[in-house]
């Protein structure tokens, strides 16, 4: 006896045999379409090429570079080639009797060069430069950081899909109860005028089987409102016209609790992995403000040619190279108040972390406890549209027979619909409780 209700309980309480294949296509369409995920992806690729900058910033640098000068006064040099010069050309002239070394003129050089060119290929090369090392390490992090970022939200994205398709299939649902209502009430009105017409009922019997009908009727419209609207929110969720068709899987029964219920923690959630991560950029946004103690140390070479008046030769060509070492020694504490920044805004993100992971285990509680509620709801309205079923039918077979009255036929009648209706309500909202749970726990699989 105990092993038969133990598998009844199971057939009953157990997930639907029929794979939810529909809502897993849909889940991989939102990831494939969604308009906010794709955003989130044009940061994510963003980032890659932040990092790659990053890398080549080890790699030496190449530039062309040319200039060209014309000058005209500012500062000059004053050269006395011919006070030089002109003593010893008149003695060689006196002694050779001729004038074949010419007076010489003092000269005056100008300092900017004029009609000049200078062309050149510079490479630089940074030998020591503790920042851009940070710099490699703290873009890396912030694409890690964004693909963490990329999964939350399709975690999110797959909860809201789920919840979502549940809520039109529950208005789906609720659709197909009230049409058998309304041929219910349609069928009552035929009884019922029937009855008059046969003077085995009064005409109040007549006017209250029509008010129903057109009751029924309103309900039933304001249920496919309802359901449109889940529709639509639907296909936004995963970029689709607002009232593009949706495949309807077959959803028996609720999930079996038992699959999740010892599934209670929350090592796998992307917000803490995006903490850890944020706090290891923080520790190295630290090293960035410290590296002013370290110096740098540049190596460059110039190769190129220089002249006046566009010449070029062999002499014209030069090569020039060295090194640069700069060290900041003092900068009014600047560099120091850099340092405490980082370090406090490490603390503050400690901090948030501890906040953060007691939230998260806040929302698996109640999340649980929701599934539970939800799950007890369900069990209650499997055993009340039972018996309200079983009342009306019973009343419904009396009412024919003329040993009730309408008034009680329409008590047993309401009582089943709405105990339908709520059966419909809570047996959805356990999927969607489960929803949550599988949100709170990240156990949905997201590859």
């Amino acid at each position: 006896m105990k092993k038969s209700f133990l598998t009844l309980l199971a057939l009953v309480f157990a997930v639907a045999v029929q794979a939810q294949s529909h809502l897993d296509t849909y889940i991989r369409q939102g990831f494939d379409n969604n308009e906010s995920l794709k955003q989130q992806h044009f940061v994510l690729q963003r980032n890659l090429y932040a990092l790659k900058e990053a890398k080549a910033l080890f790699l030496p640098n190449v530039s062309f570079n040319t200039t060209y000068t014309v000058a005209a006064g500012g500062r000059t040099v004053d050269f006395p080639v011919g006070d030089l010069l002109n003593p010893v050309y008149n003695t060689l002239n006196r002694m050779t009797d001729s004038r074949a070394f010419p007076q010489v003129e003092n000269q005056r050089i100008l300092l900017n060069p004029n009609n000049f060119y200078d062309t050149k290929l510079r490479t630089t090369y940074p030998v020591i430069n503790a920042e851009i090392n940070y710099n490699k390490r703290i873009k890396q992090q912030q694409y890690d950081l964004q693909r963490t970022e990329i999964d939350i939200y399709k975690r999110e994205l797959a909860k809201e899909i789920k919840v979502a398709y549940y809520r039109f299939l529950q208005a789906t649902e609720s659709v197909r109860i009230y049409n058998d209502v309304r041929r219910l009430v349609l069928e009552n009105q035929r009884i019922n005028e029937s009855l008059f017409n046969n003077q085995k009922a009064n005409r109040t019997a007549v006017i209250r089987s029509t008010n129903e009908v057109t009751k029924i009727e309103a309900q039933l419209e304001a249920a496919h409102q309802t359901q449109q609207s889940a529709q639509a929110y639907v296909n936004f969720l995963i970029n689709r016209p607002p009232y593009a068709d949706i495949a309807i899987d077959s959803v028996a029964g609720v999930p079996n609790a038992a699959l999740l219920e010892n599934d209670t923690t929350i090592t796998g959630r992307e917000e803490l992995a995006k903490l850890n991560q944020a706090q290891a950029i923080n520790h190295n946004l630290v090293g960035l403000a410290q590296s002013y103690r370290i110096p740098k140390l540049n190596a460059f070479a110039d190769l190129g040619s220089q002249a006046f008046d566009f010449q070029v030769n062999n002499r014209t060509a030069y090569y020039f190279a060295g090194i640069s070492l700069d060290w900041n020694v003092f900068a009014g504490g600047r560099n120091q108040h850099r340092v405490k920044q980082a370090q406090y805004d490490g603390l503050a993100i400690g901090a948030n972390t501890g906040y953060v992971t007691q939230q998260l285990r806040l929302q698996m509680t109640t999340a649980i406890n929701a599934r539970h509620a939800a799950l007890a709801q369900y069990r209650a309205a499997l055993s009340q549209v039972a018996a309200s079923q079983k009342y009306y039918q019973d009343v419904q077979r009396l009412y024919k027979e003329g040993q009730a009255i309408y008034v009680e036929l329409l008590d047993a009648q309401n009582q089943y619909i709405t105990d339908q209706l709520q059966l419909n309500i809570s047996r959805f909202d356990v999927w969607i409780r489960q929803a949550e749970v599988e949100r709170a726990n990240a156990s949905f699989a997201l590859d």
